[in-house]
């Protein structure tokens, strides 16, 4: 049995979604990884490290021991490598991911052979929320406290000057 999994993304801001996912990793493997990735094609609004930080206050907020917070640069499948893991979450919210994250998976399949690929999606409630919504939803003046957690609802308010 598989006593490590990695949950890697770009948590640009962690939502409850994710939370869903990591909250549930949690239970299904006896050690969680959820690293924030530090190359990413996308333009962030937070840094690695202040996401990894923000993953980390919310984790510690709520007792959960098995889980660590790093980030992590280059291919995932060598960073998995480094850490011996040998299973990859990705989280899937609608069909449209899909598509992506089955190349990546397959990709990552003819790479690195000897790591799977486990998807999953979170609740229907959170199934809609999207990073890019959360942030800018919060750019824009909107309230964002039903979309993630408090830590990160702070850090947005901070970025933007404004109530999140």
């Amino acid at each position: 049995m598989t006593s490590v999994a990695i949950y890697a993304g770009t948590f640009d801001p962690l939502t409850y979604g994710h939370l869903d996912l990591i909250e549930r990793c949690a239970e299904i493997f006896p050690r969680l990884v959820v690293s924030a990735s530090a190359d990413t094609m996308k333009k962030t609004l937070f840094s690695a490290e202040e996401r990894a930080s923000m993953i980390r206050a919310v984790v510690a907020r709520l007792g959960l021991d098995n889980v660590t917070v790093d980030v992590f640069d280059g291919l995932l499948i060598n960073y998995a490598r480094r850490r011996d893991v040998h299973v990859i979450i990705r989280g899937l919210r609608a069909y449209s991911d899909f598509e992506y994250e089955f190349q990546m998976a397959l990709t990552n399949r003819k790479l690195a052979p000897e790591i799977e690929t486990l998807f999953m999606m979170p609740k229907e409630i959170h199934s809609y929320v999207s990073s890019s919504t959360v942030k800018e939803v919060s750019e824009l003046g909107g309230r964002c406290e039903d979309f993630v957690p408090p830590e990160v609802k702070v850090a947005l308010e901070a970025k933007f000057g404004q109530p999140a």
